[in-house]
Order: structure tokens, then sequence, then C-alpha cells
């Protein structure tokens, strides 16, 4: 045993719980100048003696080892190891490490000449205060929340067990540094340099606010209450912490301010029955949201904090002053333009100070250069793009009034609902395009456009008596939704999709989502669009008939074949008009056609998945559906044959930006990248950083070249199969065929036609392949359905040269990375 005449004893010994941590590091080294320091934690290290504080033998042991090197008196016990997290949920451990660990620790210094026992206590254990009534240590003990009840029942343990040893209870307010803060400051920042939009949301008062502590801060009153251990009184509590105690409204102001240069960020109160309806919600979807969206960092709010939004912590620290002579060198408002400058200068370095999961764009900005320049970049342009087209969400506001009046303007107020409907939604326009006028308040524009949609759809589901609601409809609806969200900047794109990335895909020579890529479906679309509406306004009692140059109805109905179809019983089954329905689709076509840039395909992958949604597989459908109707309703359709033809040639055009966008989904995928925010958000992609556009400083007839050819050619195997295709739908007419070979030559003939028009696509050529099943398909039905025989041997012939012609390849002028394997 030493006796005290080694060098080791010559200073006061120091003992120090949970030494491995960071605070306990800190402190360890303030305090070795003048102190022999001896720490205590789960792992040994220099200075640092393992020990369990939930065993009791654990901690005898260690206190045994520093007996017999350094006796048994000890200065002070600085008691720092407890559990902690911001569950808020009861565990356990906070009974096993924090009451039972203290407990533990202080039946083994009974053994000990211990002058003071110094523990680390939190502000929160007391009953909070109100803005301007600052707590003391008198203010009663009513912890709201599993920590601080845990350290509120430490410290009656303290109290039973302490056995004669002088204590000191420090509680502290929430602690910070020029780089890391306590969770709730750490993440209120984040939000706000993320522009999370939760970080406009706040469920509380917003003047209440709490007491910070800086370390340094922190480390200077442990060390002074160490100094100062014998002139304390026996048992003693004292507030540490900065008597101002920010709002929170001016805390987002100044933080708002410190990073993005403007105080007029603004909060909002939200109800708290919303706000933990919400919170609930987040915290149930914690085992899906993770995964696709957050990359398993669960959320932040839970229920709990709600219930203490209110909660105010402001200190009265004259104890502290006149016990130890402290008083705070530091203060938050001080330091937050320092804190802000380190998160700026390394925002990675930042978000794993304080234990944050780096949101996908930083991690990817890491490995394309500055961070913080390409978000302040990305807001730059935004702001100035936003600035440059203002006029657009002025002039919604101007139409939100026109669909207020025009019921009455155009003469349809007698119609009650669509009366009802225009006002509402002109109002909902006003508000969302005012909202909206703030370039923070992008978003809103997609809910502005939600509304135009229903604009244009309410005289469907109303079949509204008057044309002039119906085309009010349509063109206020089209007019504000494409001032909503086709007039740049596009709204929701994501940092690193609008500063780095490729125009071109990976293995493409070309962007699919050029103009010239998009301008054929366009075109094609208001083709569709206009027959469509015509034969909508028929639909609608609005024009008398139908103009039908070829086809007669039945003999029974004065109708012609176009106006027999349009009022059969399989169209007057849909809820609403099914020629507006279409017309609708068209529209939107339209409409989504205009939105984004060259590079949507990775920018915005929701949108160019329901566009090419609203192409292919719901155009595959319709086209089906019209080219049946003489099987089922034994007439034809002029009108509705021109949009089934446009609607399929439109499918070869706009094939391959779905493709690509598929194909750089996969790639996130595989690097990594949160799916749900990459298909929402957008992301960069493999490549060279490229913000190309289209041009049309070209000559005319190049500029349509492009048009008609980018990722679409023409074969000859293809088109042997349109025009076989085409001669089985006729075989009525050519051959006189009957009955079910008839309707079968007219099935597989136009399938045959949408197969080959649609494998004129490069990226589906391997689609040709179809057409050999039915090749084969119509061989089959030849000879086994009743006929004569020049039209089984016609049919024989057909489906031989189908399959042949569906052979061969053609030549491919394109590449398109991973998928060129497939194009055969």
């Amino acid at each position: 045993m030493v006796t005290g005449d080694t060098e080791a004893s010559s200073k006061p010994l120091i003992v120090v719980t949970g030494a491995g941590g960071s605070l306990g590091s800190a402190l360890t080294r303030r305090l070795a100048g003048d102190y022999e320091v001896m720490g205590l934690d789960l792992d040994e290290g220099e200075g640092i003696i393992g020990c369990d504080i939930t065993d009791p033998e654990s901690v005898d042991a260690a206190l045994e080892t520093i007996r017999d090197t350094h006796g048994d008196h000890i200065a002070a016990v600085i008691h720092l190891a407890a559990y902690f997290d911001f569950s808020g949920e009861e565990s356990p451990l906070y009974d096993k490490v924090n009451v039972e660990g203290t407990r533990n620790l202080l039946r083994a210094l009974g053994r000990f000449r211990v002058d003071r026992f110094i523990y680390s206590g939190t502000m929160l254990v007391h009953r909070p205060g109100a803005p301007g009534m600052p707590i003391d240590e008198e203010t009663p003990i009513d912890p709201a929340w599993a920590y601080p009840i845990s350290k509120a029942r430490t410290e009656e343990v303290i109290r039973d067990e302490h056995g004669g040893i002088p204590y000191a209870l420090l509680h502290l307010a929430g602690l910070y540094d020029e780089h890391a803060a306590v969770p709730t400051l750490a993440e209120q920042i984040r939000r706000i340099y993320e522009r999370d939009p939760k970080g406009h949301a706040y469920s509380g008062d917003l003047s209440t606010g709490q007491s910070f502590l800086h370390r340094e801060d922190m480390l200077e009153a442990f060390a002074r209450t160490v100094d100062r251990r014998s002139d304390l009184p026996e048992e003693v509590t004292i507030l540490i912490g900065e008597s101002e105690a920010m709002g929170y409204d001016a805390l987002q102001r100044r933080i708002a301010w410190l990073i993005h240069g403007t105080e007029d960020w603004q909060t909002l109160s939200v109800p708290k029955p919303i706000a933990a309806a919400g919170a609930w919600a987040q915290v149930k979807a914690e085992p899906v949201v993770p995964d696709a969206f957050d990359q398993g960092e669960e959320p932040f709010i839970k229920p709990f904090m709600i219930r203490m939004a209110d909660d105010h912590y402001e200190l009265d620290t004259s104890r502290a002053a006149d016990l130890l002579g402290w008083s705070p060198r530091h203060s938050l408002r001080e330091t937050l333009p320092a804190m802000i400058a380190n998160l700026k200068a390394d925002p990675a370095g930042w978000y794993e100070a304080n234990g944050l999961t780096k949101p996908h764009w930083l991690q990817v900005a890491e490995e394309r250069g500055d961070p913080e320049a390409l978000r302040s970049r990305r807001e730059e342009e935004f702001r100035t793009a936003h600035a440059r087209n203002v006029w657009a969400q002025f002039l919604n506001i101007g139409l939100g009034g026109w669909m207020m009046t025009a019921p009455v303007i155009l003469g349809y107020g007698g119609a009650t609902w669509m009366t009802v409907s225009d006002v509402a939604a002109g109002l909902l326009v006003m508000i969302g395009s005012f909202i909206a006028l703030s370039w923070r308040a992008a978003l809103v524009r997609w809910g502005v456009a939600a509304v135009a949609a229903w604009i244009m759809t309410a005289p469907l589901i109303f079949w509204t008596e008057s044309a002039a609601a119906y085309l009010n409809g349509t063109l206020a609806g089209a007019l504000i939704f494409a001032l909503a969200v086709c007039v740049r900047p596009a709204p929701g794109v994501g940092t690193m999709a609008a500063t780095t990335g490729p125009t071109v895909p990976p293995g493409w020579d070309y962007s699919p989502s050029d103009w010239t890529q998009r301008m054929p479906v366009i075109g094609l679309a208001f083709i569709g669009l206009f027959v469509s509406r015509y034969l909508a306004a028929y639909q609608m009692g609005h024009v008398d008939g139908v103009w039908e140059p070829f086809f007669a109805g039945s003999a029974q109905d004065p109708q012609n074949g176009t106006e027999e179809i349009i009022t059969s019983d399989i169209s007057e089954a849909w809820p609403v008009p099914d020629a507006g329905l279409g017309a609708l689709t068209y529209l939107l076509e339209i409409l989504i056609g205009f939105i984004g840039s060259a590079r949507r395909w990775r920018t915005m992958p929701w949108l160019v998945l329901i566009f090419g949604i609203m192409i292919v597989p719901l155009g595959v459908v319709s086209i089906t559906f019209i080219v049946i109707q003489p099987i089922l309703l034994g007439t034809w359709c002029t009108l509705c044959l021109i949009t089934a033809a446009a609607m399929l040639i439109q499918i070869p055009y706009a094939v391959d930006e779905l493709i690509a966008t598929c194909q750089f989904l996969r790639r996130r995928k595989r690097a990594g990248a949160p799916l749900l925010r990459v298909f929402l958000t957008g992301d960069t992609d493999e490549g060279p950083d490229d913000r190309t556009d289209e041009s049309f400083e070209r000559r005319p007839l190049a500029v349509v070249r492009d048009m008609l050819g980018g990722g679409v050619s023409v074969t000859w195997g293809l088109l042997a199969s349109i025009a076989i295709g085409v001669w089985l739908m006729f075989t009525r007419l050519t051959l006189g065929t009957e009955g079910m070979l008839a309707d079968t030559d007219h099935l597989i003939g136009a399938l045959a036609v949408t197969i080959a028009v649609s494998a004129m696509a490069e990226s589906i050529r391997a689609a040709r392949f179809l057409n050999i099943c039915l090749g084969a398909a119509l061989v089959i039905c030849a000879f086994v359905m009743e006929a004569t025989w020049l039209q089984s041997g016609a049919d024989i012939a057909a489906g031989i040269a189908l399959m042949i012609a569906s052979i061969p390849r053609g030549p491919v002028r394109h590449s398109y990375g991973s998928w060129s394997r497939v194009v055969v």
C-alpha cells in the first residue's frame, strides 16, 4: 500500500467515472495539472481502470486497485458515468446504470476518505418555468420523461447512500461547443441547414427556450467545485448554465441568418394533437421509412417531445456565482457564428461530430466537391430562376380569381356543383399561388397543379351540360397547371440532382429527355386531345352529331358508327365520359411533357414514370380497346382510330426515357442511395457533371431529323409486319371472312401493328419477337377454324410472313448502356 510519500500521491487524488468518454477525457485533461486523476470506465486505458459500475464486485476491485496505488484518501469523486438515450422510453438500463450503479459506487466508497462526491446532474429534473421566470435550486423536482426521472432517482440514492461523504449535485444545462451540441440543438440546426419542411413547424410556445452551457464553462464549473470542495456546504445543489434562454423562434431566426443569410425564417406553431399524431405516425413507420428514405436514421421527434414543447428552462445561477465564483464566459448567441462556420466548412465532419446521419446529397457531394459550395450554388440558382419567373405565380393568382367568377360570367352559375367546385378551386389556386411567391414554398406549386388537375376533371365528374364550363375547365385548368409547374425552376429537384451529374445517361449517346425526344409525343398528344374533346362534347350533349366519313351504324339506329360506339353500353359503363377521360389523359401528357430539363430522366424520376405509364401501358390498353370495337360492337369509329394511331406512335418515342430512368434508379440502389428519396427528388449519376440543354439554334431540317429519329428507326421487317397486320384487320372486306376467324384476324392484326410500331423504338426492338407468337397463333387458327380454302390459305401465308418479318433486327444506330445487350 502506498503511504503518501510517493510521487504519485503528491497531488490530491481525483477519481472520474466515465473517464473514457468525450466529457470524461476532457475533464481529466483539465484537472491533470493540479491533481492526480484516475479514471473508471468499462474499457481500460491510460490512466483508466476497467470497471462495470453495474457490478458491485467490479466496483470494489477497481477501487481496491486505486487504494493499492494511491491510498484511501480521495479528494473528489466526479461521477459522470450514466446511461442516456433520446427515445423517451423507459429502459432497464436507466435503473441498472444510473440508479443502482451509483448505489454500488457509493457503497464501495464508504471504505475511503472522500472529501467531496460530485454528481453530474441535469436541470431537467426541475419543474420548468416560464419566460421571465427563471428556475433556481429551490424549484421543485418534477422530471417529465425517462432520462431526467432516472437522474432524479439517482440523486435520491445519493442522499440515502452517501454515508457522510459531502456531495455536490451539479444540475447542468444543455452542452455545446463550436463543433457539437446536445441532440435537440443539433437537430434544430440540421433541419434549417437542409431546409427540411419540418424546420418550419413547432408544437409549442415560440417564446419558450432553454439554457445552454458551453463545454469549457462546464469543465470550469467542475474544476471550481473540486477546488472549493472543502468550503462548500456538506450537501449542496448548484445550477450550472447560461442565464439567457433564447426563445425557439429567436433561435430559429438566428440560425437561419447565419446559414442562409435570412432572418425571415417562418416558424409555425402546430397544434399539439396534430404534431403528436405526426410524430406517432413517423415512429410507427420506422421499419419501412428508414431503409427507403432516411438510410436507417429513426425519426428524431418523438411523441413525448410534443408534450414538453412549452417547457422553459431559464436559470438563476446566483448560487454558482456565490459558492463557486463561477459565471459562464461563453454564450450560445455569441458561439453560434463559430458553430455554423464549422458546419459550412466541413458539413460531413459536423454531422459526424453530432451523431447525425448525413443526408444522401451530402454523402455524394463529398465525392463531387465542396458540399457547402454545391448547396449554396443550388440555392442561388433556384432563387434567381424563381425571381425571373415569379410572374407566373402572379398570373395564377389572377386565374384563381377568374375561376371564382367564371360560373357567373360564362352563364353556368345554375349548375350548383360546378359552381361550388370552380369557386373553391379558384380560391385554393389563389392561396397556393400567393404562398408560392416565396421560393422557399416552391413545393406548394405541386399543390396548385393538383388543384388545376381537378379543375380539368370536374366537368367530367359532374357531367356538365354547359359547353362553356367544359371549355373553361380545360383551358383554365391547363394554363394554371402549366404556370404552376412547367415554368422553371422545377420544384422538388434535389441539390445533387440539380448541380451535378450528366445530361446523357451513362453508356448512352443521347439524352432521352431532350426536347427533340418529347416534341413528337407532345404533338401527337395534341391530335389525340382535339379528337377526344370533340367526341366528349357529343357524349356530354354539347354537340348534336359527330363527323363519320366511312362507317355507318346499324340499320335500326340512326346514329353513324362513331356515334354508336361512343354511346354504347361499354362507353356508358364508365362513371365519366370515356372520351373526356381520354382527352384529360392527352392533356396531362402534354403538360407533363413540358416539365423539366434534358436531365429529367434522373432529376425527376417519379414524373418520368408517370409519363411513361400514361403512354405505354395505358396506351396499349386504350389501343386494344379501340381496335376490338368491330368485334364487340360490329362497327368502326374513324376518329377513334385516329386517336389510337396517335397514341400508338407515341410509344416508341416515350419508352427510351422510361428505360433510362429505371436504369438510373437501379444504379442508385446498387450505390446504396435511399431509393424513395432518389425517386422523389432525383440524384446525381455516374459520369461527368454536365448541364447541357437542347439547343434549337440549328437548321430546321436538323431539328426535325433529330425529333423524328432519336432512338426510333424503321426497318423493312417492321414495315412488313405493319402491312400484314393492316391486311388482317380488313379480311372481312378483302376476303369476305366471317365468324370467329374474322374476329381472330382482326385482333391478331391489330396486335401485330401495335407490336411492330412499338418495336420501332430501338430500345425495345426485341418486342418484335412477340409477332412470331402471333404469326404462329394465326396459322393454328387458320387450320382449326371454319373458313374457305382461300381464307385459310391467306391466313397461313400471312402468319408465316409475319414470323419471317419479325426475325431480322435491322440497324441500331444508338447505344443504351447496359440495356444494349437486350437490343437483339
